[in-house]
């Protein structure tokens, strides 16, 4: 074999070995991104029983029930259209809560409840996960409130100037 050749191999290995590696990063990627379904895409018929998937939603009012002498949760997740039923038992996070978002993780059942066995509160009382409900407008700007919520040190100078004097 000339050195031409051996080069040759050696290069066409490498690039082969670089595209089974890519491939296979790629392949793990894809199973272990997870996106959060709302309750109108589980109503549409896009998850099947048994599927696990996250489901992302607002708790509805009213829908907290626990079981007597048991950790187990009962709720509604809402997206405004679509309501679905789930059951949780193991500890809710601090900030959960009625009317608040949140991304349950979990299996549809057969009957139609959501098992979860995950629970992610939001901590923003403005949240509202994307594409659920109308965003709730800033009074002062106009624009929604997310976009208008600045901590003081993200605030620019021209906000923090005093607003001129009414003579």
């Amino acid at each position: 074999m000339t050195p031409r050749r051996r080069r040759l191999v050696l290069v066409l290995g490498i690039l082969a070995g670089v595209s089974v590696a890519g491939a296979l990063a790629l392949s793990a990627f894809r199973q272990n991104v997870t996106f959060y379904f709302v309750p109108s895409q589980v109503a549409l018929g896009k998850v099947h029983p048994g599927q696990e998937i996250r489901l992302g939603g607002l708790v509805e009012k009213g829908s907290v029930s626990r079981v007597p002498g048991s950790m187990e949760v009962h709720f509604t997740v809402t997206d405004f259209q679509h309501q679905i039923p789930v059951v949780y038992d193991k500890v809710l996070p601090d900030l959960f809560r009625e009317g608040a978002g949140v991304i349950v993780h979990g299996q549809m059942q057969s009957d139609g409840t959501f098992a979860a066995d995950e629970v992610l509160a939001k901590h923003d009382q403005y949240y509202r996960p994307p594409g659920i409900g109308a965003p709730k407008l800033d009074t002062r700007h106009g624009q929604p409130r997310d976009a208008a919520l600045q901590t003081p040190s993200t605030a620019s100078a021209a906000d923090a100037q005093p607003a001129p004097e009414q003579q």
